[in-house]
């Protein structure tokens, strides 16, 4: 991978401290066999102060687990409920990963390091604690594609491959073996809050609403959309509005995350945890990613409905704070919000300035009559259609009158978008697991980059800045 200019200063935070002493337990990381490099992000370690590690400090940090300097000391496991495909479970928590760091970025932010594969924790239940390297290849896929598409993502830190071998049932075994570093905005989900409700904790919601309030600030709702100054329902608000955009922007990326459960939604609105992921081959709202989610509860189209369901749950939660009516009318919002957020996200990725409600809504529906009708791949379908120059029949009639944005980029004028269909994704692992080649995997992430830039930055609602400090 190309190394990336280190653009800020390393400023470490561990502002979880505030709550460790509840809200996680201290555990150690397993001591792997090897600890080689595999994927290194100095993108995104240049934002926090890291790219200058050299690779046996950034071994040591992502693969040993040594402390960062003035960081947390120890790894800290956290502790939350959940429902999984609807059904409440209180036997969860973090069974193969830990918070290992909290640090600010280049625009002040809070982040967490956070691992997948690091080893067993008390919450491991019957599990080894480990990652496939496959799974850990996937996330990079699934995050750089993500990131590219405008998506709010937990962006894949580093990938250590560490010379176990793993059996699992989903996968030829045994299959090699990996621990992942993650970047994100926090690790605080919607089940860290069912679990306190379950155990009747008010002190410790309430100041876990505090820390997302203090640590994760805006967006902002209306006033006049909040009763008073209560801190759960000022939450509430703010992770309606993230998941509602959320939301929207997997349905512009084409993406279907396949495991909505309500522990594996962040309240600050990111999306993160990668596993049965797919992108759709074809604009099919019943596509499902998950091989196990039999009913298509988290099927393509179905994905703003569960993600609705799961702000229903953090509501509930918060009862324990706040009456239902001021949480329930900021339930309300999420519709409508969900609905300007797709217009928004829409023309951004078609390359075209906004034109307003109605007239959007009938550019997406032009455009979602052409791709139903055609059979045509969505990552297709709107590289074709960019600024709205080749568009045809009831898209170019809705299109009529409409910007185009910048397509300056060398990108437009490749032969073929960039996508990242299963095949694809089975040919870079099959180059990694048969030949130990790694190079399918790293032009493929730079490839992504490149729509990412050709993109530009996707347009956001007012007052989301998460956390500058």
């Amino acid at each position: 991978m190309q190394t990336e200019p280190q653009d800020t200063a390393y400023r470490p935070d561990p502002a979880i401290d505030e709550i460790a002493d509840w809200i996680g337990t201290p555990v150690e990381a397993a001591d792997f066999p090897q600890t080689q490099i595999r994927f290194r992000n100095d993108r995104a370690a240049g934002s926090v102060g890291l790219a200058e590690l050299d690779d046996p400090g950034w071994a040591n940090h992502f693969g040993r687990f040594k402390p960062l300097d003035d960081n947390l000391t120890k790894p800290l496991a956290l502790k939350y409920h959940g429902h999984q495909f609807r059904v409440y479970n209180p036997e969860i928590g973090d069974g193969r990963g830990f918070l290992f760091g909290q640090l600010r970025d280049n625009a002040g932010r809070l982040l967490d390091l956070g691992t997948k594969g690091s080893g067993q924790t008390p919450y491991s239940r019957q599990g080894d604690g480990r990652l496939t390297l496959k799974g850990a290849v996937r996330e990079i896929l699934a995050t750089e594609f993500l990131e590219a598409l405008g998506c709010n993502t937990s962006k894949t830190f580093s990938v250590i491959e560490t010379g176990e071998e793993l059996m699992r049932n989903d996968e030829p075994s045994p299959t090699r073996s990996a621990v992942m570093t993650r970047l994100s905005h926090g690790h605080i989900r919607i089940g860290t809050f069912q679990r306190l409700l379950a155990l009747e904790e008010r002190d410790h919601m309430e100041q876990l609403v505090g820390y997302c309030l203090k640590h994760y600030p805006g967006p902002q709702a209306p006033e006049d959309a909040i009763a008073g100054d209560e801190p759960a329902v000022r939450l509430m608000h703010q992770v309606v509005e993230r998941m509602a955009d959320l939301a929207a922007s997997y349905m512009v990326a084409g993406f279907v995350h396949g495991v909505l459960n309500t522990d594996n939604m962040n309240i600050s609105g990111e999306s993160f945890d990668y596993g049965p992921w797919r992108w759709l081959p074809k604009w099919e709202p019943g596509f499902t990613a998950a091989y196990f989610d039999q009913n298509g509860l988290y099927a393509f189209g179905r994905q703003p409905e569960a993600m609705h369901w799961n702000c229903g749950q953090l509501a509930v939660a918060l009862r324990l704070l706040a009456e239902a009516p001021p949480l329930i009318a900021a339930m309300e919002r999420f519709g409508p919000l969900y609905m300007e957020a797709i217009a928004r996200r829409w023309c951004w990725r078609l390359g075209v300035e906004q034109k307003g409600a109605e007239r959007d809504a009938a550019v997406i529906s032009a455009s979602e009559l052409a791709m139903r009708e055609s059979g045509e791949q969505p990552d297709a379908f709107f590289y074709r259609n960019r600024g709205g120059h080749a568009s045809t029949g009831a898209l170019a009639d809705a299109l009529e009158g409409y910007e185009a944005l910048d397509s300056s980029h060398e990108y437009w004028s490749d032969c073929a978008p960039q996508s990242m269909l299963i095949d694809e994704v089975e040919t870079i692992w099959s180059a990694i697991d048969e030949r130990d080649d790694w190079e399918p995997l790293y032009q493929k992430v730079s490839a992504i980059r490149a729509v990412g830039a050709a993109h530009g930055v996707p347009p956001e609602p007012a007052g989301t800045a998460l956390g500058e400090a």
